[in-house]
């Protein structure tokens, strides 16, 4: 054990390296043992650092995780028909050639928790975290983040093995756990990290969003909470790791019931909306300082994903498409707009919510007249990208072209806390009516901020909305905020919505192809933002602009109509429902990924995981 140990502590020692500037004098590493690390706090953080570091590993969140988890989902989709859109759909399999891998996601995680389980051994052993509270502060972090690798990993793959306690020849090979022993004991560390850590500023760990602190840990109980007591396909009782199909069912452990837990996670959202010192911020200020990767802790942002600035593929996956040919991405090859939001959303916000425009783009940056320069261009019906992520934001970090652009995805947001104390506070099983008027309280602040210049709107919706409505306006308003931030897919597996949503969105689209029998033109004009990017004005889109026709330009001047490759003015709704027939990746791909009557929501432990277990992990739901 000495030996494992002193292996993943030289790693983590050698990651905090390479994450400070701050020179170490103290004795080689070949001759740290755990008492010599772990009752050091700086050696401590340094192991700390190491479990971070797993995010950034080529084949874990930077390349696999977080390009593949969260889509298709009624809000967001995956672009491209190639053959990867199997994972998009439903249809993955156990030898999928991305995610069958030895370094994949499942290994990565699970490294980073025995990386945490490390050092939550060590100081509770060696620290005396009772009596120095800088020790303390340290146990805090560490199952915080422990309970972070696991929130994902139970966001993945549904069951997983529960290792609370670092690798012994005992416990190497584990089959899987029902989840309800995970979650348990990962709100009892969550709790406890409370009187440990800092809120966001407030210390010299919490200065800045990379660095986890007390509102995450606070967020991130009333998240898993939300996730406990509500619904998921899972084996039935005492089936785990079988190969049993499972069920969509809540849990019957009387410790994970909403009564239960409600009341904690109300108290502990309470508790950051009242002390933290967060706040919202203005929509598109707060998407801009994401892409300019600004770190400063107490604002809006609670944590996000630790690359470096060199290190991470988000916008590289997800930004607006830049079909090389914009001053923004130095490179030939195309960036971005692997996947975006569904056609549909766009129509779901009101025409004065901020939101939209920032959330769901319809251009690519393409070079339609020929001439060298770099301008956006409609991107077609079929094609929206999510606006919140942009190579042209990257202004104090520009792109350097590479397959790393160093942007930090969002994790959690203060506005997520609003909404889950909303639609918590707003359950009538649980409370009554008695904090039904502070649930509209926190989503007002949301709603008012969406609608910045015209608040008198949101105080109307949310003032109109009777206890019985609450929960769709919920459902709504976390797909209008959080769209491309992919928490919608364990949204919709918690609340039981995910086959229906799906559904409806296959129907919606169909409606859409079809809304316009004659066909719709478009036109567009640019104009100039005060940073001197060019920007795009579309006429055609909104609901009450359908008298555009190709031969009568909207009021005001500069006007183009959208073309064909010949340059002849050509539909873009064109009303006759094959709009979306080149996307062979729409939703869900057949029945062949149902279990019973269920989605299967969850990706499988892949096969090199199986084998590496010697047989001891087992798959269920069909895989």
């Amino acid at each position: 054990m000495k030996i494992i140990k002193r292996i993943i502590i030289g790693a983590g020692i050698l990651a905090g390296l390479s994450l400070t500037s701050c020179d170490l004098t103290t004795e080689s590493q070949s001759t740290f043992d755990d008492k010599s690390v772990f009752s050091d706090p700086t050696l401590t953080e340094y192991q700390l650092f190491s479990i971070y570091e797993v995010f950034g590993h080529t084949n874990s969140h930077r390349g696999r995780y977080l390009p593949w988890y969260g889509y298709n989902t009624d809000i967001e989709w995956y672009l491209s028909s190639d053959d990867k859109g199997a994972k998009a759909q439903y249809a993955i399999t156990v030898n999928d050639s991305e995610l069958n891998q030895q370094d994949g996601p499942y290994n990565e995680l699970f490294a980073g928790i025995e990386r945490a389980n490390l050092a939550i051994d060590g100081i509770r052993t060696y620290g005396d975290p009772d009596t120095r509270p800088e020790m303390a502060a340290l146990l805090g972090e560490a199952l915080t983040m422990r309970a972070v690798l696991y929130t994902e990993l139970l966001k993945a793959f549904g069951e997983v093995p529960a290792r609370f306690e670092p690798v012994s020849p005992e416990t190497i090979y584990l089959n899987k756990s029902d989840k309800d022993v995970i979650y348990k004991q990962l709100l009892a560390d969550l709790e406890e990290s409370f009187d440990y850590m800092a809120w966001p500023g407030q210390s010299s760990a919490t200065m800045r969003t990379d660095r986890a602190s007390l509102a995450l840990a606070k967020g991130l109980y009333a998240r898993l909470a939300l996730m406990a007591s509500g619904f998921s396909l899972r084996p039935e009782k005492g089936q785990v790791g079988t190969g049993n199909p499972g069920k969509v069912l809540q849990s019957d452990d009387p410790e994970l019931q909403k009564d239960v837990l409600y009341p904690k996670a109300l108290a502990a959202l309470k508790d950051v909306i009242d002390h933290s010192g967060l706040d919202l911020m203005d929509y598109e200020e707060l998407w801009r300082g994401v892409n300019n990767m600004d770190l400063t802790a107490g604002n809006e942002i609670i944590w996000v994903i630790p690359f470096s600035n060199t290190r991470g593929r988000w916008n590289y996956t997800f930004a607006v498409r830049n079909n090389g040919r914009t001053q923004f991405s130095p490179t030939d090859s195309n960036r971005g707009g692997q996947a975006g939001p569904v056609p549909t959303l766009y129509w779901k916000y009101g025409e004065n919510d901020v939101r939209r425009d920032i959330s769901c783009v319809n251009f690519a940056w393409e070079d339609p007249d020929g001439d060298g320069v770099a301008e956006p261009y409609p991107a077609g019906i079929a094609n929206w990208y999510f606006g919140k992520y942009r190579f042209e934001w990257m202004e104090t970090n520009p792109y350097t072209g590479g397959n790393d652009d160093g942007v930090k995805p969002v994790w959690m947001r203060y506005s997520d806390i609003l909404l889950m104390a909303a639609e918590i506070a707003a359950d009538e099983d649980v409370f009554g009516g008695t904090e039904f008027n502070y649930a509209k309280q926190q989503l007002l602040k949301v709603r008012k901020r969406a609608y910045k210049g015209h608040e008198d709107e949101a105080e109307t919706y949310v003032n109109s909305l009777a206890q019985a409505d609450f929960f769709d306006a919920i459902v709504d308003e976390r797909a209008l905020e959080f769209v491309g931030e992919f928490l919608r897919k364990g949204d919709l597996i918690r609340w039981n919505l995910l086959d229906k949503k799906l559904d409806d969105e296959e129907k919606a689209l169909a409606a859409l192809a079809t809304k316009y029998p004659d066909g719709r033109y478009l036109w567009y004009r640019y104009g100039t933002d005060a940073n001197g990017i060019t920007t795009i004005e579309m006429y055609g889109l909104g609901e009450t602009e359908n008298e555009a026709n190709a031969d009568v330009p909207p009021t005001g001047t500069g006007w183009q109509v959208y073309t064909n490759s010949e340059g002849e003015p050509s539909k873009y709704f064109t009303g006759d429902g094959e709009m979306f027939k080149n996307k062979k990746v729409l939703l869900v791909a057949d029945d062949a990924n149902k279990s019973g009557e269920n989605l299967v929501p969850w990706w499988p432990i892949f096969e090199t995981s199986i084998t590496s277990s010697q047989d001891a992990l087992v798959n269920d739901y069909g895989f």
